[in-house]
This record gives C-alpha cells, structure tokens and sequence, in this order.
C-alpha cells in the first residue's frame, strides 16, 4: 500500500480523516462513538446546546429548537444568556459567568421565558461544564407542568376544602408578610386592622342538624363574608378573607386608613349574617361574636395581633354575644393583671405576702366600738397593696380561697385574743369574718372554725362570720348543715350585703343567723339630709323591725356622716360602720382606739 493510502497525501501531509482519527483515538473516543454522541446529542427529547467559553452557541439540538419555537441552526452563534434570560438576575449572571470561566462545576436555576407564539414558558435552566472541550453543555427542560402541579397543590394546602377559603397557614403567611411589607412600602398607611369572629349557636345547629348541614352553612357564610369584604384582595383588591378553623373565620384589612374603617367592615358582617340563610329550603339564622382590633404595624407581631384579637372576641362573647368590639388597652391591662394575680396567688400565701387590717363595728346608741370586721389585704411585690376586690373572686375560682380563708380566720382569731390580753379591762371585742361560699363546699369549715378557736383561745360567741346574701339564701344540704353547727358551737352568722340578693325574707325564720348587714346602697340614700327620701327610711325601717321580730341584730354599712348615724339610730339600727367611725386599719390603731367613743 502506498504512503498516500497509509493516510498522507500527496504531499505528505496527513490527510483530514486520519488527523480527526488520531485525535480521538487520542481523547478515547473513536470517530464512531463520536457519531454516536451526536446522534444521540440530534435525538434526545431533552433540550441541549453546547456553549463555547464565550457563552456563544456552538450546536442546539432538535428539542431546543422545538421549545424556543425556532430552527437550531438559527440559534448557533446567539448569546446563550440571552436566548433563556440569565442576564436579568444578577446573581444568576454571576454564577453563570463562574461556570463559563471553569470556577464552578454546575448551575441551575428556573427561568420564565416568552415562547414566540406569546405563551409563557418556565424552564429549569442547567449549566455543566466540559472539561475536555473547554466549552460548557446547556440543558432546557420544560417544568410549566410540574410548577402547575405544585401550584395546585399548594392552593390546596393553604385553602379551605369546606368554604374555598384561605386557610389558617396561608392567613398567617399573608399577615406575616403584610407586617413586614407594610412598615417600608411608600404610600401605606403603616397600620393594619383584624375582624376576628365566630358564629354564636352553631355548635347546636351542628350536633342537632349534623356536619352536612353544618358545612353548608359555613359555606353560606364564607360567601357572604367576601362579599362583605369585597374578596379576596388577591383577586380583586378587597381584604383577605380566611376560614381559621370549626367556626371562626377572619377580616384582614391591610393598609387599614384607622378604627372607623374597620367599625364599618364589623358592622357590615353582622348585618349580612343576621339575615336567614336558605339552604335547600331549610331556614337557619346564626348570630356573630366579632373582636376589632386596629393598630400601627411598627412594633406588632403576628402573636400580638391575633392575642388581642382573640382577647376582644372573647369580650364579645361576654358581654352579650352578637356584637362587635372593639379592642380596650386599659381593659386588656386589667385582664392581664387578673392573669398575672391568678398564677401567684397560691403561691402568695405560702410566701406570707397577706396582711390584715380591721374596721370597727359600732353600737349606734353611744358610739361605742363592739367588735370589727378583718378585711385582708395582698401586699404584692408588682401592683403593690391590692384590696379584696382585686383578688378575692380569683382565689374563688381557683380554688385557693380555702387555704387563703383558713389563713384569715387564724390570722383574725389570733389578733382578737391578743387585745385581750393586752387590754383586760376593756369588754373583748367580736371578731367578724368574710367566709366564702366555697369554703363551705370544698373545706370541712367547722372542723376549721373549732380547732382555731381551740388553737386561739378565743371564745366561740366572739366570733362572727359573715357570708353574702347569695350564697346563704336558698342554702340546703351541706351548706345548711354547716351553718348549724357553727350556730350551735356559739358562732354567730352573719348576713352581709342584705338587701342585694334574692331577699328570700322568710327564709330568715329558718336559718341560723344572728346578723343582718345592710347593703351600703341603703344607707347612702341616706346623705341627702336636706332632701331626705322617705321610701329610703321606710324600706330600711321595715327591714330593721322584720330583723328585730326575728331576734335578729342590724348592722348599717357605709356610714360616713353623722346625718346618716343619728337616722339609722332613730330608725332602730343597731350598729354602724363605716368612714364616719373609722377607715380600715393596722392592729395596733384598734388596739388604741378601745374604749373611746367612736360617735362624730
């Protein structure tokens, strides 16, 4: 064979084949892969093209061209970046000019093209280089469908499948970023307001009329709470609308212009679901309970707005249902000071934080003091000297006004023997305590009452304990009992605040009491000396003369001028108390108070 078929010409050149042979046989590929790689590189579905270092098109396959709805060989020689939009972001840009310089080995990114027909195309965009080549592959591959996919799913995961309303995770996403935007956007009013509401009386129609008409009727209201707030402000401007779970749904009113706007979203929603709903021929009307809550978005969070909107719904709620409120800083202080005073209360009395001071009892005929009442005071390290009222109808509820009650009554006992043991010579004074109706439930009260008076020393006919109205009238079982015993020990029961409650007067004649204690209301009627009502003094008269038929004594509350005391005395009140004799004091000023004259 001659030199010139040995594979050079005839000048003794290499002929082009044979060079093209050796370099791949070279870089380990024979020509015959190669063909194959560009068969393959012609044929495959998924989109391709090779880009020089440049960044220039070098070769698109078939799919390129069909997905950017132009001939490959058009494409070759046009700016990659430019063909699938990497140059609009910059840090795309930068990461895809690091893969083109041989700095990164790959990239990806999703990009939203125009296809020539209009259409939106979203690609997902990857950059790999080819170390052998210097140059790098392009692959394009159509996720329009699987972006759809996800979108539906994810619209599925943030609504709700009963109203077709946002749900409670997308209402939050979109309060979060509503918070976040709203405080740097020019032109927002930096303020936002809530409608947070749920339907009184639908857990009946659910548990009577079942689930399926339950969900029927939510999704009545759902319809009339976006016509009410104009839709979704997705959609069409309006505010967002969102079903947060059971029966609750909310009003997000973003940019918010104050409270005026938001009174008029509230009363709009309660006037559209006052009215009946139809459902197939089926009447039911439901109410609304709406809590208001409009603020700065400076300083709020997402946890503090729902807190308060959830505080104000339940002030709705208790104050008569099928209303809208509106959120009160100074209400919401003194709830959260109740709160506040309920987690330390039990532990306050373990921690010796109560104090006692006593007002005295006087006999309105010479103005002498008889005995006093312990009124307990909570020293609180936070709020500072907290009266009865702050915190008695807490420890109630919690259960903690036995062992406070206890604690009062030892605490009074004791102090009432000590005076008389440091004044011998003057008649020993009564000692009347508050009792709670709870002690007489949850506590065995008159093994209490013996083992302190045991304990004390203190004789049973010097102590008085006074329940209210309320919880002695109507008394049978244990309560009754208990009264019993305590009146047969010598204890003397007294009733406080008579005249406010049930008035059950003839219940009188059976119960073990030995005291009334006219309500202060009576008495105050009582101060306008120059016009005296004469209803008062007869209401009051006749009460005294019911309680002295039934060998019963009367005691007058809030007596504060000597006009009062010489009427009360005239009318055959027995004792007073009040401001005109003495405020609540320490220990040591009855102590110096004893045997004096109390009379103004």
């Amino acid at each position: 064979m001659s030199a010139t078929s040995e594979g050079t010409g005839p000048t003794g050149v290499a002929a082009p084949g044979r060079t093209r042979q050796r370099i791949t046989e070279r870089n380990g590929c024979s020509i015959s892969e190669l063909r194959d790689y560009r068969a393959a590189f012609a044929a495959a579905h998924v989109a391709m093209a090779l880009v020089d270092n440049k960044g220039q098109i070098l070769s698109a396959n078939p799919a390129l061209g069909a997905l950017l709805g132009t001939a490959p060989a058009v494409l070759c020689g046009r700016p990659a970046a430019e063909l699938i939009d990497l140059a609009s972001d910059r840090r795309i840009w930068h990461a895809y000019r690091e893969v083109l310089r041989g700095r990164r080995s790959r990239f990806r990114c999703t990009r939203r093209l125009k296809h020539p027909d209009g259409r939106t195309l979203w690609a997902e965009v990857t950059l790999a280089p080819l170390p052998e080549s210097g140059g790098v592959l392009l692959c394009v591959a159509d996720v329009g469908d699987r972006r759809a996919l996800r979108a539906r799913l994810r619209h599925l995961q943030m609504h709700d499948a009963v109203t077709r309303l946002p749900n409670r995770t997308l209402f939050f996403e979109r309060l979060t970023a509503a918070l976040e935007s709203s405080a740097y956007d020019e032109g927002s009013t930096g303020r936002i307001g809530l409608c947070y509401l749920d339907l009184d009386g639908f857990k009946a129609i659910n548990d009577t009329l079942g689930h399926r008409v339950g969900d029927r009727l939510l999704a009545a209201v759902a319809g009339r709470l976006s016509e009410c707030a104009g839709g979704d402000r997705e959609a069409d401007g309006g505010h967002l609308v969102a079903r947060l779970g059971g029966d609750e749904f909310a009003v997000l009113v973003e940019d918010s212009t104050g409270t005026e706007q938001l009174a008029d979203v509230a009363r709009s929603v309660l006037e559209a679901l006052q009215r009946p709903f139809d459902l197939d021929g089926q009447r039911l009307s439901v109410s609304a309970s709406i809590g208001v809550v409009e603020r700065t978005v400076a300083g709020t969070t997402a946890t503090a707005l729902m807190q308060a909107a959830d505080t104000t719904l339940y002030w709705a709620k208790e104050d008569g249902k099928a209303r809208w409120t509106l959120f009160d800083p100074e209400r919401n202080a003194h709830r959260v000071t109740r709160q506040a005073l309920a987690s330390t209360l039990r532990p306050a009395v373990e921690r010796g934080e109560f104090a006692l001071e006593y007002q005295p009892l006087v006999g309105l005929a010479d103005g002498t003091m008889l005995g006093v009442e312990a009124l307990v005071r909570w020293e609180h390290p936070q709020f500072g000297t907290l009266a009865p009222n702050r915190f008695v109808g807490i420890a109630e509820e919690d259960g903690s006004i036995v062992q406070l009650g206890r604690w009062v009554l030892r605490t009074a006992c004791r102090q009432a023997r000590q005076w008389q043991r440091d004044h011998p010579k003057s008649p020993p004074l009564f000692m009347s305590v508050n009792v709670a109706v709870r002690q007489v439930w949850d506590s065995d009260l008159v093994a209490d009452v013996a083992e302190i008076l045991a304990e004390t020393e203190l004789e049973a006919g010097l102590l008085q304990l006074e329940l209210t109205e309320s919880a002695v009238m109507g008394s049978a079982g244990r309560p009754l009992q208990a009264l019993q015993a305590l009146s047969d020990m010598g204890v003397r029961i007294a009733i406080d605040d008579f005249g406010t409650g049930y008035s059950n007067l003839a219940y009188l004649s059976r119960l073990p009491v030995s005291v009334l204690k006219l309500d202060g209301s009576f008495v105050r009627g009582f101060q306008d000396e120059a016009h005296p009502n004469p209803a008062d003094e007869t209401i009051v008269e006749a009460m005294v003369q019911l309680a002295h038929r039934l060998g019963l004594t009367v005691t007058a509350e809030c007596v504060e001028t000597a006009g009062q005391a010489d009427r009360l005395r005239r009318i055959g009140c027995d004792t007073g108390q009040g401001w005109l004799y003495s405020r609540a004091v320490p220990p040591a000023r009855i102590g110096e108070l004893l045997g004096a004259p109390l009379s103004a």
